[in-house]
């Protein structure tokens, strides 16, 4: 039974940073990402990491989220720095399956997600 739980969700002020955690089990992290909501609005992708620890990210969060994985924990993490009150959404992690999966969002597992919330 494959599970995702992430954690680390809080209230921050704008400008401060949080490190969201998301522990998988039952499935490899080779290729996995995180999404975000916000109320009203689509969920959007905010990073993947692919099987050989490259990354990629969309604009908005450029120069400011990383993201990375203790493969021996079986953890995946998003460090957000300089956080914005435009960054409050519910954060999930997502795994794909296959490197085409994760590439075209074809993300089979999700996580219930994390609320954070950013206050200016």
């Amino acid at each position: 039974q494959v599970q995702l739980v992430e954690s680390g969700g809080g209230s921050v002020q704008a400008g401060g940073s949080l490190r969201l955690s998301c522990v998988a089990s039952g499935i490899s992290m080779n290729y996995m990402a995180w999404f975000r909501q916000a109320p009203g609005k689509k969920r959007e992708r905010v990073a993947r990491i692919y099987s050989d620890d490259s990354t990629d990210y969309e604009d908005f969060v450029k120069g400011r989220f990383t993201i990375s994985r203790d493969n021996v924990e079986n953890t995946l993490y998003l460090e957000m720095n300089s956080l914005k009150p435009e960054d409050t959404a519910m954060y999930s992690c997502a795994a794909a399956t296959s490197f085409r999966g994760l590439v075209d969002g074809g993300m089979i597992y999700w996580g219930q997600g994390t609320q954070v919330t950013v206050s200016s």
